[in-house]
């Protein structure tokens, strides 16, 4: 049979409320006392339940977090690193994404309601961003992770450099002796979007070299989008030596469109993207990418949380972790 706090109260001759405070750490209890029921719950290796115990504290110990999906590629590496943080904390996780909409959200409302978790992180399922403020503005802790520059003043967030990151792209290329790059853009709905075009756009009209509004073509993030930008601007004859496509995925697709019409990378054109998901690295050639902090964006925002539980302010301003450059075979390093 497991052993309850009723067993350890009856053989350290105390009340379970006793015993309860000493597992607590709440009201003033005689050391000597203290100390005994502690030598009894040694000995009989009794085990409290974590969540009665979080319960008595007033908090469950568990952070929640929603995401759109574990489909996306990066998802992993912030949800790695977020988990890194509360694991060694001792605190749990309940994940929770959008993958059916309405129902998703309806699920994950009832768990709100039902004070399930301490405080949120979020990567924002679209759509919901004005919800998530409501919540935070109703006394839920929420920490946004946020990678596409979304605004976010109402709620603490951890974010990322797209502008300058994108710059870094642009320059590597201009080092390189590139001057005529097509951009695979991501959706136009997301902030990160406009915050690329603009870096790496600057850049080339500062060095001279504007980047035509024909040389700059729609994608949504995905290794189809890549694949037909290209194929689309090869059919209509753009001269182009390069592609910066806005992350890894559509630069794979790039890639491949390039190598099935013949073209050498990088040698005819080189490839740069932007996150540095795993697979970047093992592409063939490998992909030159902009480095998103991925798993560091995950573990500053529950490393926000956590602290906020012992009592520090969120922060009023988003924190910001510089993306930096990735230098590799596609652009012939």
């Amino acid at each position: 049979m497991p052993i309850t706090i009723a067993d350890v109260a009856a053989r350290a001759k105390v009340s379970k409320t006793t015993v309860s405070r000493v597992l607590n750490g709440k009201g003033e209890l005689d050391e000597s006392t203290a100390a005994r029921v502690r030598a009894v719950i040694d000995e009989l290796g009794y085990v409290p339940s974590s969540r009665a115990v979080g319960l008595a504290r007033g908090r469950t110990r568990v952070v929640g977090m929603l995401v759109p999906s574990l489909t996306w590629p990066w998802i992993g590496e912030v949800l790695q690193g977020a988990v890194d943080v509360l694991e060694t904390e001792r605190y749990g996780l309940l994940l929770f994404t959008c993958n059916r909409g309405d129902e998703s959200m309806r699920q994950f409302g009832a768990q709100v309601s039902a004070k399930s978790f301490d405080g949120l992180l979020v990567i924002e399922p679209e759509g919901t961003l004005d919800y998530i403020a409501g919540l935070h503005a109703r006394g839920l802790p929420v920490v946004l992770i946020d990678d596409r520059d979304v605004k976010t003043e109402q709620i603490p967030s951890v974010g990322t450099t797209n502008f300058t990151g994108a710059g870094s792209a642009a320059k590597h290329l201009l080092e390189i002796g590139r001057t005529k790059p097509l951009v695979v853009a991501g959706p136009e709905r997301f902030g990160c979007t406009q915050q690329r075009l603009d870096g790496f756009g600057t850049e080339f009209a500062e060095a001279g070299h504007a980047i035509a509004a024909d040389h700059v073509l729609p994608g949504d993030f995905t290794i189809a989008s890549g694949f037909d930008a290209v194929n689309s601007a090869i059919d209509a004859g753009l001269e182009f030596d390069a592609v910066f496509a806005h992350n890894d995925l559509s630069a794979t697709g790039a890639m491949q469109a390039l190598l099935d019409s013949g073209r050498r990378i990088p040698q005819d054109v080189a490839v740069v993207g932007f996150d540095d998901i795993p697979m970047a690295a093992h592409t063939q050639p490998p992909l030159t990418t902009v480095h998103q902090p991925l798993r560091e964006m995950g573990e500053a925002a529950a490393r926000t949380l956590l602290a906020h539980f012992e009592g520090s302010p969120l922060p009023n301003r988003p924190t910001i972790i510089p993306a930096t450059f990735t230098a590799r075979a596609s652009t012939g390093s």
